[in-house]
This record gives structure tokens, sequence and C-alpha cells, in this order.
């Protein structure tokens, strides 16, 4: 089993906290974020939706600081991170899953999982990774060419999980997995948010998105352009039918 956080309710407030303000963002010449707006609450999933190009991704790369050019606020436990470099952001506890995945694929299971540092305390054993991961333990010794698409998600989610980060950035996880697969990265997002760690996810697939989030943002035209919790998603339907195609 994971450990659950631990401490006060101060204590908790403050950390695994993001709050976005007034985000712009440049690919080059190309203005691709205006004026993003948002809250991530400790131990929370909030999930953001939209199409293909809306910007999602956009918005995880500028938190991490891997968009060179944004301006704004970036606050993650109380710190301005909105100029800070990608390695100084992962030391303060944030990590980013991409959707490519970036594994290794020279290296096997255990080297990919070996390769990042631990950054702070509290990153996971590689029994605990292995009682998450069953799978990984059974293809320890495989190169990453040889995994399905399944175990190679797991593998990037697993070896982010070894850092220490409590804050946690996936970007459309279920791309390309089979069902089964599916069901699978939805039951370890629950349980890490059981076990205390804060995710913010991006995906495509709103039918596995619902089953996890606690809010939604919606993305579009590099905008979020409504926001609702999961308990308002029935009265928010139709809206999202527009948004997405859903």
């Amino acid at each position: 089993m994971l450990e659950r956080v631990r401490g006060d309710a101060n204590s908790v407030q403050l950390r695994d906290h993001l709050a976005v303000e007034q985000l712009e963002a440049w690919y080059g010449d190309s203005h691709v974020l205006h004026g993003v707006q948002f809250k991530v609450r400790p131990g929370e999933v909030l999930t953001l939706l939209g199409r293909n190009g809306a910007g999602k991704t956009t918005i995880l790369k500028s938190v991490m600081g891997i968009i060179g050019k944004r301006t704004g606020s970036i606050q993650f436990e109380g710190q301005d991170i909105s100029r800070a470099s990608s390695d100084r952001i992962a030391r303060l506890g944030i990590a980013f899953c991409p959707e490519e995945r970036g594994i290794f694929s020279s290296l096997d299971v255990r080297e990919n999982l070996m390769l990042p540092p631990q950054v702070r305390d509290g990153g996971l054993s590689l029994d605990k990774i292995f009682d998450l991961f069953p799978n990984l333990k059974e293809r320890l010794t495989s190169q990453g060419t040889k995994l399905s698409g399944g175990e190679q998600q797991m593998l990037a989610i697993a070896r982010i999980l070894r850092t220490g980060a409590k804050f946690l950035m996936l970007d459309e996880p279920t791309e390309g997995l089979a069902p089964v697969i599916i069901l699978q990265i939805g039951e370890l997002i629950k349980r890490l948010k059981l076990s205390g760690y804060t995710i913010l996810l991006v995906e495509q697939n709103f039918r596995f998105a619902s089953t996890l989030a606690d809010r939604f943002c919606v993305v579009e035209h590099g905008r979020i352009i409504d926001q609702f919790e999961a308990s308002e998603l029935p009265a928010n339907m139709e809206k999202l039918h527009q948004y997405l195609g859903v």
C-alpha cells in the first residue's frame, strides 16, 4: 500500500496547491495561451478537457517550465514558479508524464525506472512500484521497444513516482490503449489520489475522465471557457456535447 499524506489541515492546504493566473504562452511567434486561469486543490483530480489543439498540453508544459516564452503568474505551494527552470520545478515536487511517454527504447524496464533521480523525499521504492505495477516486475529485463503501449504508459507513470513528486501532471494517459488497460490506468489514478497525490489530468477520453475528476476545466483556443465540479456534470452535459462532441 502507498502511504497517505499526513499533517495538519494547514500544512495539507499549503502543499500540492497550484494557482495559475493570466497565463499567456507562445511557440515562437504563435500566441497559443490567452489569459488562462485555474486552481488545483490539494488531493484532487482536476481534468482539462478539450479538442485536439485546444492548448491543454501547452498548459502542462507551461507549468513545468518547458515553454520558454510565457507570462502571467504560476504559484505552487505559495512559491512563484512563473520563471523557474524545469529542474527547479521538479525539485519542488511537480512531475510531468508526457503523452509520448519518453521511454528509452534501448534500456530495459529496471534501467528506465532507475534513470530519473529522486529529487524529494517520499519517492516510491521499487517494491512499491511493483505493488502498483506487477506487469513491470514481470518485464523487468525487457527493453522499452518490447513493451506494449499499456506497459510503456505504466512505466512512464512509475518513473515519475520514484522522484518523490506529489503533484502529478498526466498528459493523455489513455491515448491508444486497449479498454482493459484504460480501466487499469483509471484504478491506478484513483489509488494515487487516495494516497495523497494531487493530479492535473489532460484527457480527451471524456468517459474515462468523468469517473476520476473532482473538477473539470474546458479548454478551447488556448482559453479556459468553462469550469465546474464533478457534481455539476449532469447539468453541463449539453454544453460539453457542444464543446467536445461527446
